[in-house]
């Protein structure tokens, strides 16, 4: 299958030599799964001048959940899984928040003004939505109705990454496990992670699946039906390859037998 390029498409603020508004990873993968990373990407387009941010806030969480990427494909070669990840910084438009939310154009995050979208018009907000937001979310559209199309449900994986320290509160654990109404991943997963020597685990935390603002599983995942959860990985575990690879391997040992009982997910060899 090709998949279209920002040149085959009409996206207003992605220009010639930018990035894809997405990405496909492990498209082939066999596994009854999806994974998706909603975060991937510190990317601006050259025509948004990065909002009017200095080149360090790029390194920042607020740009990127920082990992999260390296994270996801690790994952997605360990369970032989397609993902999608998300091309563009979510101070552009976070692909993770309702379109009415306040947060999904944000103006201040963690203390730091966003210059690029004060006072955005209904004509900007638009052109954020056509070219970055709905993107992403047809290209997950689109993976699960290929699924559809086999006859398989397939379980939704949400991969994030978050910060060690919030509001000078240290977080002990390592993974979090977003759920709200669906137990059927999140509770076993739990429980193998808790079974790990060394594994902190957080049960809603340190962010809760219940979040009315979040959209992407909440959209795609539970009007459909599909197992699902929600996985949030602190960062400093996860900057580096070398610990992206460690604790995608340890997310694959806590998902393996749950994947295999609910949607049949072949063990690794």
């Amino acid at each position: 299958m090709t998949i279209p390029t920002a040149a085959d498409q009409h996206y207003p603020l992605i220009g010639p030599g930018d990035p894809e508004p997405f990405s496909l990873y492990n498209p082939d993968g066999t596994a009854p799964v999806l994974l998706v990373c909603d975060h991937a990407s510190k990317a601006f387009p050259r025509v948004m001048n990065q909002l009017g941010l200095a080149d360090w806030v790029l390194d920042q969480h607020v740009a990127s959940d920082i990992g999260a990427a390296m994270v996801t494909r690790h994952l997605s070669d360990l369970l032989d899984a397609p993902a999608v990840l998300a091309g563009y910084s979510r101070l552009i438009i976070d692909p993770n928040r309702k379109l009415t939310s306040s947060t999904a154009f944000i103006e201040v995050s963690d203390g730091i003004t966003v210059p690029g979208n004060i006072d955005l018009s209904e004509e900007e907000k638009a052109d954020r939505v056509a070219s970055f937001f709905d993107p992403y979310h047809q290209a997950i559209t689109d993976r699960l109705e290929r699924f559809k199309s086999r006859g398989v449900t397939p379980a939704f994986i949400s991969v994030h990454t978050c910060t060690p320290v919030f509001n000078q509160v240290v977080r002990e654990m390592h993974i979090g496990v977003m759920w709200d109404k669906d137990p059927r991943i999140p509770l076993p997963f739990i429980r193998n992670l808790e079974a790990m020597e060394g594994v902190c685990v957080g049960d809603n935390e340190p962010y809760s699946g219940k979040h009315p603002h979040d959209f992407t599983i909440d959209f795609h995942a539970e009007p459909e039906g599909l197992p699902h959860v929600g996985i949030e990985v602190r960062q400093d575990l996860v900057g580096e390859e070398e610990g992206a690879r460690r604790w995608a391997g340890i997310l694959a040992d806590g998902l393996e037998d749950v994947l295999s009982d609910i949607v049949g997910l072949q063990p690794r060899r």
